[in-house]
């Protein structure tokens, strides 16, 4: 770890202690809302040694008891610290150490900011980075390892696709891999090919590992480094818990690392990458909850398609805009249940991605077969359920299905998914409004990095269907918008239920940890417009204040970090 990183340790660990003194935070515009999207306003709360809150106070109420500090609020709106439902925690904090292609426009900017990134970095031996995305370029097609070889051919350049479902590599990268056109697609995987059979440069799903698995992995001081800046951007964001999804084995010790030496403040639900993973971490079941109630492993991510992006989420009928094919089954259905079992038996938790729509309906058959087997409290998960079919909706609501959804991805996605499905096709797509009718429960995240890290800018979304532009006019399919405080309970209470957190956190209440955020302004009483401008002015954990945007500088420098990647 840096020098640096050691002194902004040190000034979180001070924040982390407890305050040991009971704390009347007054003067405050407060709200909490339950799993059900009722709402409870209060006017100030008192605060416990221990960081959780022992009373609610309406106006002109006074504690029940003696207090040692009070604080004024000054008016200011304090709700629930955001929870984000889906989220991946290293992947966040490593692509602040890489090359971030996230905001180029066109291919021509892309390889303008490789070409100029490898400048500045010439001892490294693979350029790597993420972001990409062929859709918003308007590319019309993959881009091409001879592109890259035009500013790149003197190393290995690996670049990872926004959503982390497809890889693009020079030639260098694919002859680090020994692919050629020899080489056969894995299951699950495909390798995007020029006319005459060779690799073009692009590997999706399980063919990503055939060139991922030789890059030099980061070193222990580079997790750390990167979990770090992760949990400041969380932080800056209000948010305050977070399940995890895809934690490795050196995922999970980098954050024990963190909460061993004190600085680990946000919550952190972690989801195995891997049965093997689950095991080896959890054991003969889930954690117990460790570091005052911020890490626990709850259970294991399953994959069973790709994404619409790169064409990869399995669909019952072909994709519109290529005939012939209907997605990658990166886990069989026998697979599928197979791991489920081997994770209910042990108690463990199982979230399944799926996208497309023959993917959430195997999802949806999964469950309910293994739900006769394995009863009681389970809250089976189904992550992003972007497009499913109509008929199938009304299972959310048997088995007590959550639907981990996000609710930029709709309007990330939303040409793209016309294009790839076409019109007649997009009845049950990220349909909120529906799947809650129906008895499922919303739990909502922002998926980072592959999506900003911005849940008001997902609460926006989810009343307007409509882009930060206000486009289309009246919303994107707009019969599934959902209620401001329905989506306030999916970032909130609806996400801690998901993650088994309910009772701990997510909700201000009596018994339940002191997690809040003061903003700028009340989400509840704006339009999408003004919920876009909405700033989070602190950030508090435990009853403690870890962010506050009235500094100046920030609690980890941005600059430093990229040097150490890549070696």
């Amino acid at each position: 770890m840096k020098p640096a990183l050691f002194a902004v340790a040190a000034a979180i660990c001070a924040w982390a202690n407890p305050a040991y003194a009971d704390t009347w935070i007054d003067n405050i515009e407060g709200i909490s809302v339950d799993r059900d999207g009722s709402v409870d306003r209060f006017a100030g709360l008192v605060i416990d040694e221990n960081g959780r809150i022992t009373e609610l106070l309406d106006f002109g109420d006074r504690p029940t008891r003696e207090i040692d500090y009070r604080i004024d609020g000054e008016g200011r709106v304090m709700m629930p610290g955001f929870i984000d439902a889906h989220a991946h925690l290293m992947g966040l904090g490593l692509g602040t150490l890489v090359l971030d292609l996230s905001e180029t426009r066109s291919l021509d900017e892309a390889l303008s900011r490789i070409a100029a990134y490898a400048a500045a970095y010439p001892d490294r031996p693979w350029i790597i980075g993420r972001g990409w995305n062929q859709e918003t370029w308007g590319l019309g097609r993959f881009p091409t390892a001879a592109e890259l070889d035009e500013v790149v051919s003197d190393r290995p350049v690996w670049l990872e696709r926004v959503d982390g479902h497809a890889g693009w590599g020079n030639s260098l990268a694919l002859q680090a891999g020994d692919i050629t056109s020899r080489t056969r697609d894995p299951a699950g995987g495909r390798i995007e090919r020029l006319s005459g059979g060779a690799p073009a440069g692009v590997l999706v799903d399980s063919a990503i590992p055939l060139v991922a698995s030789h890059i030099p992995p980061p070193l222990p001081e580079d997790r750390d480094l990167a979990l770090y800046n992760a949990q400041n951007i969380l932080l800056r964001h209000g948010i305050t818990a977070m399940a995890d999804m895809g934690t490795t084995v050196e995922d999970w010790m980098t954050i024990r690392r963190a909460g061993d030496a004190g600085w680990l403040q946000v919550r952190v639900m972690a989801y195995a990458d891997s049965v093997d993973s689950m095991l080896l971490i959890g054991g003969p079941r889930p954690t117990q909850w460790l570091y005052d109630d911020r890490l626990r492993l709850n259970g294991v991510k399953i994959y069973l398609d790709g994404a619409l992006g790169s064409r990869g989420a399995m669909l019952k009928d072909d994709y519109e805009d290529d005939h012939g094919n209907r997605g990658l089954p990166i886990t069989s259905g026998t697979q599928l249940r197979n791991l489920m079992s081997r994770a209910a038996l042990d108690n463990f938790q199982v979230a399944i991605h799926a996208i497309g729509d023959a993917a959430n309906a195997d999802a949806l058959n999964a469950i309910e077969e293994l739900s006769a087997d394995y009863t009681g409290d389970r809250r089976w998960r189904i992550e992003h359920a972007q497009i499913v079919d109509p008929a199938d909706i009304s299972r959310f609501g048997e088995h007590g299905i959550i639907a981990s959804m996000q609710p930029v991805h709709q309007t990330s996605d939303m040409f793209m998914a016309e294009a790839r499905l076409g019109n007649d096709r997009l009845g049950g797509a990220y349909a909120w409004r529906t799947i809650l009718a129906n008895g499922g429960t919303l739990a909502f995240g922002t998926d980072a990095p592959v999506e900003p890290v911005d849940p008001l800018a997902g609460l926006a979304v989810a009343i307007s269907r409509t882009n930060a532009a206000g486009q289309p006019f009246g919303g994107w399919r707009p019969d599934e918008t959902i209620t401001r405080e329905q989506a306030l309970a999916a970032y909130t209470a609806n996400a801690a239920y998901a993650g088994f957190a309910d009772g701990r956190f997510g909700r201000l209440a009596p018994g339940e940890r002191a997690d809040f955020v003061f903003l700028s302004a009340d989400p509840l009483l704006a339009g999408p417009e003004q919920i876009r401008e909405i700033r989070v002015e602190e950030t508090w954990i435990a009853g403690q204040r870890v962010y506050d945007s009235g500094l100046q500088e920030p609690l980890i420098e941005r600059g430093e970090p990229a040097q150490v990647m890549g070696r």
